[in-house]
């Protein structure tokens, strides 16, 4: 790709600002919104348009990126008369984590309105969005994928297509299942540990030597043992709102969740607790707490 292009990205929040600092780096033309104006005017300093609304920013663009929280969000935001009547013509690619289904809801809606649709979820947080190191998984026809392939290599150096629409998006909740699924684990085994009087680094050394390590342990641990979950890369409420989506949709393929239902009751007392803008790292804090945090009832 060897010319800029006209791009839009709506939604300048964690994830979303740094995204949009890659595409300004690359040299492409940026017209950027943000429900709460505040999060997105830093980067007018770096060249980007900020709009006052997103119709404004979709018409100022060719492309137009998302990364908003949750399917209802990209709604509100998108498919408002006004914002719906200027998509037409233009490629919607949605990069947030939601459900396969609302996806595949999300492609029909935008094409009744003469828009295209693509789907890239990502996996990384703050850091490899900074650094354009995420991993960027796309579906839809796969011509679409190749059109704006260069452009997702600003988030990630290697673009993979997974297939059709809803591809994409099951493989990311899967990924995203994972996180909680280990960092509980973990927590649970690092908050025994502790209890029972075993030397942490002792813990950690052999932990590492183990088949059982996955580096996102030693990525936590500091935060764990500070008890310090401010200033998140990975908010809590969004990781309950992606273990519930995973849930509902592993159920409806007929797949046992038991085991997710004890990760989705610790997620969901750490919002309980006060602790949904926290890292999600904080689900140690909910398990190493016990009872003391209360029950969902």
């Amino acid at each position: 790709m060897t010319t800029s292009e006209k791009v839009a990205l709506i939604g300048t929040g964690l994830m979303g600002r740094p995204m949009a600092e890659r595409l300004l780096k690359a040299g492409h033309r940026l017209s950027v919104y943000n429900r709460t104006v505040e999060k997105a005017q830093p980067l007018e300093a770096l060249g980007a348009t900020v709009a006052a609304r997103a119709a404004e920013a979709i018409e100022a663009a060719d492309v137009v990126f998302l990364m908003l929280a949750d399917h209802p969000a990209i709604c509100d935001v998108l498919l408002t008369p006004e914002a719906a009547a200027a998509i037409s013509g233009k490629t919607i690619v949605q990069m947030g984590t939601i459900a396969p289904q609302q996806s595949i809801s999300l492609e029909r809606s935008l094409a009744e309105h003469g828009a295209s649709y693509l789907e890239a979820p990502v996996l990384g947080s703050t850091p490899q969005a900074a650094e354009g190191k995420l991993l960027v998984m796309a579906g839809g026809p796969q011509e679409r994928f190749e059109r704006w392939a260069g452009l997702l290599s600003c988030f990630g150096p290697d673009p993979l297509y997974i297939g059709e629409v809803g591809k994409a998006a099951a493989l990311k909740l899967a990924m995203n299942q994972l996180i909680a699924g280990l960092t509980a684990a973990f927590s649970l085994s690092l908050a025994f540990v502790e209890k029972s009087g075993v030397s942490r680094d002792l813990f950690m050394a052999l932990l590492r030597k183990s088949a059982l390590y996955a580096p996102t342990f030693d990525k936590k641990l500091d935060r764990m043992v500070d008890r310090n979950f401010a200033n998140p890369h990975f908010p809590a409420k969004h990781l309950a709102k992606d273990v519930r989506l995973f849930g509902a949709a592993a159920e409806s393929a007929n797949l046992d969740t038991a085991g997710l239902e004890g990760v989705k009751r610790i997620v969901e007392r750490a919002l309980e607790s006060g602790s949904g803008e926290d890292d999600y790292a904080v689900i140690f804090d909910v398990i190493r707490k016990g009872n003391q945090t209360g029950s969902t009832g």
